[in-house]
């Protein structure tokens, strides 16, 4: 079983940084890619970020050159480090690992972390 819990989101004035964290319970968090999602009212959850075990990365458009994924594979944390915050950053984040295994896909969520970005 494999447990996510997410820290370090809150509000934050427009142009301004957060970092956030997300730690992992359980033995396979080196054998996973681990991504951040969001999900903003009324809108569908969207891929923010992802990083494989090796350190590749993987960004959406909308961040790219803002936000910046790593991981700790010996701490079993990944971060996301956002700067240069917009409003429509707004939304809940997700800490997302996913394993596969063969055939088979293993996914895990977060509870998810608010960010709020507003003057």
């Amino acid at each position: 079983q494999v447990q996510l819990v997410e820290s370090g989101g809150g509000l934050v004035q427009p142009g301004g940084s957060l970092r956030l964290s997300c730690e992992a319970s359980g033995n396979i968090f080196s054998l996973s890619v681990m991504g951040w999602y969001r999900q903003a009212p009324g809108k569908q959850r969207e891929l923010v970020a992802a990083i494989t075990s090796g350190g590749g990365t993987n960004y959406a458009e909308f961040v790219k050159g803002r936000f910046t994924i790593s991981r700790d594979n010996a701490k079993k944390t990944v971060y996301l480090q956002m700067n240069s915050l917009k409003p429509e950053d707004t939304a809940v984040y997700y800490c997302n690992a996913r394993r596969t295994v063969g055939t088979l896909v293993y996914v895990y969520w977060g509870q998810g972390t608010q960010v709020t970005v507003s003057s």
